[in-house]
This record gives structure tokens, sequence and C-alpha cells, in this order.
């Protein structure tokens, strides 16, 4: 067994995969409140990859395989002033939490609007949850904006209309959320946590731009070109010398 080939060829499919997600990183680092996905590269003892292998004599298997994981960075970004009064962004963990058409989903994308029946929706037409779950209603027809105080609570005019629901999670916990598409995610087996009102407020009339670029994404694709390159060279090295060995041995008989 040629282990370098095989090395090889693993660290070209994680250079494949990262490549599939810097794609996508850059097609997102226009939506506000994006996380960007990661890819990480772990050493793999071979035998952890086939139970099978748990047979073989352990002195043959003391060569590592590069293992691909991924996972969404959460870290925040930058708050960007818009001026709109139905524009909001979160400053500090959570997530705002919205009925969505299959259940409760959350985001960080902060652009609603007031929809033609008075909801305060996302742009998508999902309604924002209140505390207890329901909708908020504007009322059309007071031409007075829509105030959102630090702590989340919408009103009008002096009223209130209910109060924001934002949820946090563990550090560990997390990672347990499922990205729906670029904005949303889903709780999954993640337990959803009323926020710490001392680390996280609302920022109205604001919005949280992605925390990734589009130069930063670019450095990154050129980095996993030349990291495909140099496997892609390891390679070719490897498959001509067992040519040359294939040969050597050939001319011997």
């Amino acid at each position: 067994m040629n282990v370098s080939l095989y090395q090889a060829a693993a660290a070209l499919e994680g250079s494949l995969q990262r490549q599939d997600v810097i794609a996508e990183n850059l097609a997102a680092t226009g939506i506000p409140g994006f996380k960007r996905s990661r890819v990480g590269f772990h050493s793999v003892n071979a035998e952890m990859f086939n139970d099978a292998l748990k047979q073989a004599n352990k002195t043959e298997l003391r060569f590592m395989l590069p293992k691909v994981t991924g996972y969404i960075d959460f870290k925040q970004g930058p708050l960007m002033p818009t001026g709109q009064n139905n524009n909001l962004s979160i400053d500090g963990p959570g997530f705002f939490s919205i009925n969505g058409p299959n259940g409760t989903v959350y985001t960080r994308d902060g652009s609603f609007r007031v929809n033609l029946d008075g909801t305060l929706v996302t742009k998508e037409g999902y309604p924002l949850r209140t505390a207890g779950g329901a909708n908020i209603t504007v009322d059309a027809n007071d031409p007075t904006p829509i105030n959102v105080d630090p702590a989340g609570t919408v009103s009008q005019g002096g009223t209130p209309l209910g109060q924001l629901e934002m949820v946090t999670f563990g550090s560990e916990d997390i990672k347990n959320l499922k990205r729906i598409n670029a904005g949303y995610y889903r709780a999954g087996t993640a337990t959803p946590l009323p926020i710490d009102s001392t680390e996280t407020r609302v920022a109205q009339g604001f919005l949280e731009a992605s925390n990734t670029t589009p130069t930063h994404e670019m450095g990154e694709l050129l980095s996993t070109l030349r990291h495909f390159e140099a496997n892609q060279k390891i390679m070719k090295i490897q498959d001509e010398s067992m040519g040359k060995i294939i040969q050597q041995l050939g001319n011997t008989q």
C-alpha cells in the first residue's frame, strides 16, 4: 500500500470540499448576519477508518491520513448603520426567533419590514415571534414609526406591541444548529436559552454585516488552490515512482 498516495488523495478531496465551502461563503457575503462556514483538517490514524482494520497488525498502521471537518463560525460581524427603523441587529450573542413555514427558526438577519396586514416580518415574509410565540402587529393607520429598545421591546407611539423573542445557545450546543439557508437556522438537537441582557442588546437602525468579506474568501481560495496543486504534484511523483519500481521488477525476471 502506497501511504503517501492515499494521503495526497485524501488531501485533494479535502481541498475540493474546502473550495465548495468558500464558493458558498462568497455567494452569501452580502446577506446581513451571514455566518461563514469553515473547513478544518485533522490527522486521523488509518485504523479509525474501518473496523475491519482493528484485526490487522497495528505496527503496520502508524501512518496518518487527513480528516476533513466542517463547522459554522458564529463570530459577530460589524454593525452597519442604515437609518431604517425596521432594520434591527443583535449586538452580542443570540438570534431572533422567527415563525417559519415549518416551525420556529432562528436568524441574525434583521432586514425586517411591515407587511400589508401590519405584521412585522422578515424579507421572506416570516413573522417575528414575541416572547409568547405570537406575531407583532403594527397599526398601519398610525404614521408613527415603530421603536425597538435595547431589550427588544417593540412599541409604536408609546404603545407596547410586544417583546421580541431572542435566544442564545451554549458554547457546545451551538454546534448542533442546522443551517437551512444562508440566513436561517433550525435548532436541531440544540436547546434555545434566554439571552443575557448584560451581554446582548438590540440596535435599531443597524444591520449586522456578514462575518466574512470577498477579499478574505478570495485569499482562502488561492491558499486552497496552492494546497491542491502541492498534493497533485505529490501524487504525480508517487505515481512515477511506482511506475519505475514496476518497470525494474519486470526487468529482473
